[in-house]
This record gives C-alpha cells, structure tokens and sequence, in this order.
C-alpha cells in the first residue's frame, strides 16, 4: 500500500508519498517540484509511481502556490517567477535535512526533479548542492539569464509594464547568475541527468534547453549513459505519458 501523508516542514506545506512496508525505513529520497500556478497534488502520479520503486517521494508547495497561496494576481505572481524559485532553491535543503535527520533517506541516494518551473528549479539546485545525485528536469530551462533576458523582452514587446527599475533589473540578473547552471556546467561533475522537453512548448523555449544540453553533451563522453535529452516533436508545453515513465525510470536506474 502506498502512504500519502500532508505534512508542515518549516511552514513548508508538503505530501510525504512512501510505500506502508518502507515507512520508516531508510529509502531513496526524490523531491519532486510543481510547476508555475500548479500545485504539489497535480504530481501526485509522479509519486505514486516513483513509490511503487521503493522511493520516498516528497512534493513540496512552492511559495505564493496552493496552500501557501496570499491572493496575488497572475500578473503579480509572474514578477516574482524568479523569487520563488530562488526560495525553492533554499527550501529544498530543509526539506532533505529533515527527512535525513529522521533517518529516513539514504544520502547516496537523493534525486530531485520538477516540470515546468520545476524544472528550472532542479537546473539551479544542481549547481548549488553536491547531494542531489541525479536530476530530471521536464519543460525546465537551465539558462537563468538567457531565460529572463527573454521573458523581460516579451512583456515589453507586449507593452506589459515591469514594475523594476533597469537597476533592479540588473540586480536580478546578478542574482540569477549564482543559480545559472549554464555558467557553471561544471558542478555537474557527471552526474545523471534526464531532460525531457516538448519541441512546441511555447512558454519554455526548447531551443535554449536543448543548446544547453548540446553544451554539455562532451562531459559525458565517458559516460554516455548519465545524460539523456527527450525530446518530444508532438508536445507542447505538457509532459507525455513517455516522459512520466522515463522520469520513473531514470530514477529507479539512478538511485
């Protein structure tokens, strides 16, 4: 039987999803983020699937999202995109130390992943912690400045008004260069990563995604096996069935 458990971390409103027979034993830990105006239960499956393995899978709620929703606009939320995920960042090292302080997760084996927002979240968390031991990231994009560079033209070709001053606007890009995984393709240090993308999304450009991946491709020389991009010529900006399974497997392979 497969547990699903609502718990508070920190103030940071999560689903625990284990199987009833591994509970309290000491598992593989994945850490599974939502997507932009998403919620932690719309991954549910992902966890299901992923507890069916063996795995402790724990979906957090990102700030300004689902229970920790304050009222904000869409437009509103939208400007602080880059905020939240800079939170997400910081607030997935809570979580892991919690569940690691309990016992309950192997070190060796922890994962993170995420669709959409998540999956630009999972790029930036590999260049900030050496315990994530493999990735996937699904409709993500690893390249922060490119990325805002790219949203912040839009709206202004849009004649949407951006409430930051050009200052402003250059202290966020000087921020996001510290989580820019394209700036520091290093850190990877060969670890399996799975990028799965739909060649149609149109809200999170595939090409910058697969540039990325083309980047990085000769780190993995030796290893080919670690780095596996997907990319789906149907999809638009929704993870296939293919992609969820792929997901699953990658971890199960991986950890």
């Amino acid at each position: 039987m497969i547990n699903i458990e609502a718990q508070h971390i920190s103030g940071i409103p999560l689903l625990h999803i284990v199987r009833n027979e591994l509970a309290s034993e000491k598992t593989p830990l994945v850490i599974f983020i939502h997507g932009f105006m998403s919620a932690k239960e719309n991954n549910l499956h992902y966890a299901y699937l992923l507890a069916e393995k063996g795995m402790r899978v724990v979906l957090p709620e990102a700030a300004y999202h689902g229970e920790r929703n304050t009222g904000y606009s869409n437009h509103e939320l939208s400007m602080k995109f880059w905020q939240i995920i800079i939170n997400e960042i910081h607030e997935l090292k809570i979580v892991k130390d919690h569940y690691e302080q309990l016992g309950l997760v192997d070190k060796n084996r922890i994962g993170v992943a995420g669709t959409s927002m998540g999956g630009i979240t999972t790029f930036g968390a590999l260049t900030q912690y050496d315990w994530i031991k493999a990735a996937v990231s699904l409709m993500g994009n690893p390249k922060y400045s490119t990325y805002l560079e790219a949203q912040i033209k839009e709206l202004r070709n849009k004649g949407i008004e951006i409430p930051l001053t050009d200052q402003e606007l250059k202290e966020q890009m000087d921020i996001l260069q510290k989580y820019d995984l394209s700036m520091q393709k290093d850190v990877l240090n060969g670890r399996p990563l799975l990028i799965w993308h739909g060649m149609k999304d149109n809200v999170v450009p595939f090409v910058q995604t697969y540039d990325f991946y083309k980047e990085i491709m000769p780190m993995y020389e030796h290893t080919p096996e670690k780095l596996c991009f997907i990319a789906d010529k149907k999809a638009d900006h929704k993870v296939s069935r293919e992609g969820i399974h792929a997901t699953v497997d990658w971890f199960t392979k991986n950890l």
